[in-house]
């Protein structure tokens, strides 16, 4: 099973690869190699032929005829060059070969020609084939005397080269092959390892042990960094499930005390006799409590929504400046019975933002109402809109209590509510659903103190958004 496990890993099998690659590497190098061997042995063959021949006819037939005599051999199994007198019938005179070649022509050109030892004195069967001398490369010429000179090389020395170089691949090829798989099935076995690390990890998060993460050490291999990638993908999930559960902990303590205050009000309107209208104050006041249950639901389920990108599909161009002109005139009558100066201010620069005019408005809403619920008789708040070459802004600015910087970061979680603001009804999902909305826009959320001179620090909520992607414009009218 180990083996088999062993065998079928991407490193064995790339290894494979790898091995069949250099076996056609090598093989083409010996093909490649030995064609030149050849062509150059050919060559070198012709060379020295056609200089024999032209040293050969400069002798006189007396000479040249004991020349061939003293080279010539009978012996046509040990036969490496050949020298031979015919006459113009191809009749033999002296020399190595009896018998003119078959195919051989007299034109001062090389052949290759195929030469059989005679049949007498050989054995029978096979045997003259096996004795052979085989294939060579051959010159004819006429020499003085009237007669025919034979000149001949043999090709056993690309027979040799062959032989050499098959011999030097097999010597060379297998320890290569031998020690490219051996290090394979090393680096399968340490590969293999590592993966049955991660699984004996896997295996331990699926039994509920989040905290365990898969081994990755200093190596910066593919595996490592496949490895580092799930143990990030980890501390998020995991981060993810502390929000969850401290959410539906939030859940659980905000909703159990208006659904514990409408049980006991209806339990005592149970009990005791009441007269029709107190009962109609209890269940009005059950209705309320009900009525802000809901309202969490609700807002939870809105950020859901928001937070998973569903509404993009929905967005557009929106002005900042009209849509802070209508949060204006809905919001004034009710700063003004509060005694708070609303006011909104217009920078320069300021332009449309892609986005969603519905949920812009919800936030700019939420921190309108945020901001008039801190801030104290007397005070302002006052929307400013400006824009630049880096993008647009918003702003909501109050004179009211403030944030402190330690918690203006935590403002923006679910059900967050400082120690000062604890009075104040409201469920703690406000700057929530604010945050998600501007995530879902691409822009980013500043919280700092207010810049107005006042005896309370008040605060300021910035949302920066990208610079809008210019929309082509709109064609012409035809005359």
């Amino acid at each position: 099973m180990f083996l088999n496990e062993l065998f079928r890993t991407a490193t064995f099998r790339l290894t494979l690869a790898v091995v069949a690659a250099m076996i056609g590497s090598a093989a083409f190098q010996f093909f490649l190699g030995y064609s030149q061997a050849t062509v150059f042995e050919a060559r070198r063959s012709d060379t020295l032929l056609y200089r024999e021949a032209a040293l050969l006819q400069t002798e006189s037939a007396e000479d040249l005829e004991r020349k061939v005599r003293d080279r010539a051999t009978d012996d046509l199994r040990v036969i490496m060059n050949v020298t031979t007198l015919f006459s113009q019938d191809h009749q033999y005179i002296v020399g190595d070969l009896h018998d003119w070649p078959d195919g051989l022509v007299v034109d001062g050109h090389v052949h290759e020609i195929n030469i059989q030892p005679p049949a007498s004195g050989m054995p029978p069967g096979g045997a003259a084939a096996e004795h052979s001398p085989g294939v060579l490369r051959m010159l004819a010429v006429n020499v003085r005397g009237g007669r025919v000179l034979v000149l001949g090389r043999s090709w056993h020395m690309r027979s040799e080269l062959r032989l050499m170089m098959r011999h030097s691949l097999l010597v060379s090829i297998v320890p290569t092959v031998l020690f490219a798989l051996m290090t394979g099935i090393v680096l399968s076995h340490r590969a293999l390892a590592r993966v049955k690390d991660m699984h004996e990890a896997i295996d331990r998060i699926m039994e509920g042990d989040l905290h365990e993460r898969l081994p990755a050490g200093r190596q910066r291999d593919d595996l490592q960094r496949l490895a580092g990638s799930v143990n990030r993908m980890l501390d998020r999930l995991e981060r993810l499930m502390d929000e969850i559960r401290d959410v539906g902990n939030d859940i659980a303590h905000d909703l159990r005390t208006p659904l514990t205050r409408v049980r006991a009000r209806l339990d005592r309107a149970r009990s005791a006799g009441h007269s029709a209208e107190a009962l109609r104050n209890v269940i009005a006041r059950a209705i309320d409590d009900l009525d802000q249950s809901f309202a969490v639901i609700t807002a939870l389920l809105r950020i859901g929504e928001i937070e998973n990108g569903r509404r993009r599909v929905g967005f557009g161009m929106v002005d900042l400046d009209s849509l802070a002109d209508d949060i204006i005139d809905l919001y004034e009558p009710i700063a003004e019975s509060r005694g708070i100066m609303l006011a909104h201010v217009r920078g320069p620069g300021v332009g449309e933002v892609h986005g969603d005019r519905d949920l812009l408005i919800e936030v700019l809403a939420n921190l309108v109402d945020n901001a008039m619920k801190f801030t104290p008789e007397g005070g302002h708040v006052t929307i400013r809109t400006g824009g630049d070459a880096q993008g647009v802004t918003l702003e909501v600015e109050d004179t009211g209590i403030g944030i402190p910087p330690e918690e203006r970061r935590a403002v923006t979680g679910r059900f967050y509510r400082s120690d000062k603001s604890r009075h104040v009804p409201g469920s703690g999902l406000g700057l929530s659903l604010v945050w998600a909305i501007v995530q879902l826009h691409n822009a980013s959320l500043r919280i700092g103190a207010a810049r107005c001179d006042a005896s309370l620090p008040g605060a300021v909520f910035t949302i920066c958004f990208a610079p809008a992607p210019h929309a082509p414009p709109p064609p012409e009218e035809e005359a």
